[in-house]
């Protein structure tokens, strides 16, 4: 009984002793091994109580469990004392190192337009709606005068998405105009509102042109509106996007769902004028689509590409750089 408690308490010793001269990890689990292991000597000393007398297997066992507790203990510390002492190590600053900058994130120059324009809008007694990305045929055409044989749907009747459940002929809507219709329907004049937007369609890019842009819509209905007001509406949005010396121009255009339609261009330097976005009257047709007397009522909408009207505000020459992920693109606009 006596040389067993000795053997426990020498083996403690050695253990401990061992294992405060250990300095990595590899070391430190070949110790575990060594004590605590399933052949370890703790538990070769177990399997020798088939040769200790009962009366004294009780008193050895809670000894021997104890020792084994401490041991784990101390392994598991040893093991925190080399990790934070790694840790400590690999934090050391080198002061002779360039500093790294500061840098925050920004707004994308898209959402910066945006904002800007629906702020403008705003401004000129404008309400703001948001509409869904992906739309039904019966809003994203047929309601706004485009049926399935119109040549204009050979541009806009583009991508799309596969039938769900009960839910037919969807698609990622190629303009924001479905909510011309739902808006009409949903309120009665008079309507001013301007609804941003991704738009998606299934074509060639280059410096102008995306297969995915932002875009937005506006939309005023009322009694006694004419193209003046639209033309007046317009070109003071103009002047306040783009500054007050911004000289605006319109020119005949066709859309299905205004007549007449007109096309709006601002003056960007010199001679050099680019498109800014496509308007016109309020189709009859569309009017009557949504239950509003032609007679009574009349108005104006305009659609506007974001990218295009960014491009024109900050001089940038290809669409294509608002998506490459280009980082010294994107810092400029910090």
């Amino acid at each position: 009984m006596d040389n067993h408690k000795s053997y426990l308490k020498t083996l403690e010793s050695n253990a401990i002793k061992s294992l405060e001269t250990l300095q990595t990890l590899e070391e430190i689990e070949n110790w575990r091994i060594e004590y605590l292991g399933r052949k370890g000597k703790l538990s070769q000393f177990f399997q020798s109580f088939k040769d200790i007398k009962n009366k004294n297997k009780n008193e050895l066992g809670t000894i021997a469990n104890d020792l084994k507790i401490s041991l784990e203990q101390y392994y598991k510390k040893k093991i925190n004392s080399i990790k934070s002492s790694k840790l400590k190590i690999n934090e050391i600053f080198d002061y002779s190192l360039p500093g790294k900058p500061n840098i925050s994130g920004s707004i994308h120059p898209t959402i910066q337009m945006m904002n800007e324009i629906c702020n403008a809008f705003s401004s000129l007694g404008f309400n703001i709606y948001e509409g869904p990305e992906i739309e039904s045929e019966e809003y994203a055409f047929d309601k706004l005068n485009i049926p399935s044989n119109h040549p204009a749907r050979d541009i806009w009747d583009t991508i799309w998405v596969e039938n769900t459940q009960e839910l037919e002929s969807l698609l990622l809507r190629p303009h924001t105009s479905p909510m011309q219709i739902r808006i009409m329907e949903k309120y009665p004049p008079p309507i001013r509102v301007v609804v941003p937007g991704k738009c998606y369609r299934y074509e060639a890019t280059d410096n102008t042109h995306e297969w995915h842009f932002h875009q937005i819509e506006g939309l005023v209905v009322d009694t006694n509106i004419n193209f003046a007001n639209m033309k007046s509406t317009l070109f003071e949005f103009a002047r306040l996007i783009f500054g007050e010396q911004t000289k605006a121009r319109f020119r005949c255009d066709f859309f299905p769902f205004v007549e007449p339609g007109a096309e709006m261009s601002v003056n960007i330097k010199d001679d050099e004028w680019l498109e800014l976005m496509g308007a016109g009257m309020v189709h009859p047709k569309v009017l009557q689509n949504v239950n509003l007397d032609p007679e009574i009522y009349s108005g104006f909408a305009f659609g506007l590409g974001i990218e295009r009207a960014a491009m024109i505000r900050f001089g940038i020459n290809n669409i294509r750089d608002f998506y490459s992920n280009d980082f010294q693109f994107l810092r400029q606009f910090n």
